[in-house]
């Protein structure tokens, strides 16, 4: 029951940076996905796959799993390296 805290990278359909400065806590799988062979859906009995909770800060989510006493492993995060341009280099 490995708890992950991360902060998220923005997603290919982002151009702003919406919901990448929350910390998040998630659960690592415990065990595999099974198949249903009739259906051909997908589904797992590991509830704690569904929980993902939000923090303002990594001390708040440190706190909350070090409190409930789930252990966790905190993912480092990732530099911003912002590339300046101009309009003209549009035309290049």
């Amino acid at each position: 029951m490995l708890a992950r805290i991360y902060r998220p990278a923005k997603t290919a359909m982002q151009s702003g940076r919406a919901n990448t400065r929350k910390w998040l806590l998630d659960y690592e799988p415990d065990d595999a996905r099974t198949l249903d062979p009739l259906m051909g859906w997908t589904g797992s009995g590991d509830t704690r796959r569904q929980v993902r909770l939000t923090f303002e800060s990594l001390d708040e989510a440190v706190a909350y799993a070090k409190r409930n006493k789930i252990p966790y492993q905190v993912a480092p995060e990732h530099e911003r390296k912002p590339k300046f341009r101009t309009y003209a280099e549009n035309f290049r």
